[in-house]
This record gives structure tokens, sequence and C-alpha cells, in this order.
């Protein structure tokens, strides 16, 4: 009887774990997909060159993603057309959160080299597929 009691509770334990993931991973690839659809409607010309965290440590994950998420409010719509769509990718990526270690990173967003709009959202997504 108790094995059997043991054997349900790992069962239980081992399901939760495998539900748990599938989770995060379609959170990060819809989060994937919000930084490409906003690549192609963002203006990429004549535009402020935006703080571009590449290859961070991982201590300082979560300091490039704040980097990266106060770089988007800067970020302006290519044209009228296409700003409904740009507004409603800004508010996801505003809503994204990553989990902070308690670390504290001893770079900040000014230390970066500033890019492009586009090669700002190629880095953000290269960032994510790390995460």
């Amino acid at each position: 009887m108790e094995r059997m009691i043991i054997f349900c509770m790992l069962f239980f334990c081992s399901s939760m774990a495998l539900t748990a993931a599938p989770y995060k991973i379609a959170k990060y690839k819809q989060l994937f997909k919000t930084i490409e659809l906003l690549e192609t409607t963002v203006k990429d010309k004549d535009v402020e060159l935006l703080h571009t965290p590449e290859n961070p440590v991982d201590g300082c994950l979560f300091t490039a993603v704040t980097c990266f998420q106060k770089g988007t409010l800067k970020l302006q719509p290519k044209n009228s057309q296409v700003n409904s769509t740009f507004t409603q990718t800004i508010k996801v990526l505003k809503r994204f959160t990553l989990s902070n270690p308690g670390k504290q990173c001893e770079s900040s967003c000014e230390s970066y080299e500033k890019k492009t709009p586009k090669e700002f959202l190629k880095s953000f997504a290269k960032l994510i597929k790390q995460v």
C-alpha cells in the first residue's frame, strides 16, 4: 500500500513538471514571434539609436531584458497603417517578465553599444532564444 502511494505521488509530481515546461516554451515562442512582427513594423531610418545588450553573462539576463524593454518604448512605427499592430506588439513586450535572480549586474543599459532599431530587435530575439 505504501509503495502504491509513493508511486502515485511520484507520477503526479513528474506529470506536473512536464506540464509546466511546455507553457514556458510556448510563452517564449510567442514572444519571439512578437519581436519578429515588430521588426517589420518598426521605423529604421532617421531614428534614435538604442543601447543593445549582446551576449550578457548569466547574472545579467534580467538587466539585459530590462534594457530591451526600456528600448522598445523608444521605437516608432514605420507608418500610420501599422500603428495599431505596432502598439499591440509593444504592449506584449512590456508585459513580459523574467524572474530576477537577485544578483546585481555590473553593466548598465548605457554601457552597451547603440544600434539601429532593427539590429536592436534582432539582438532581443537572440536573447529570447537563449532564455
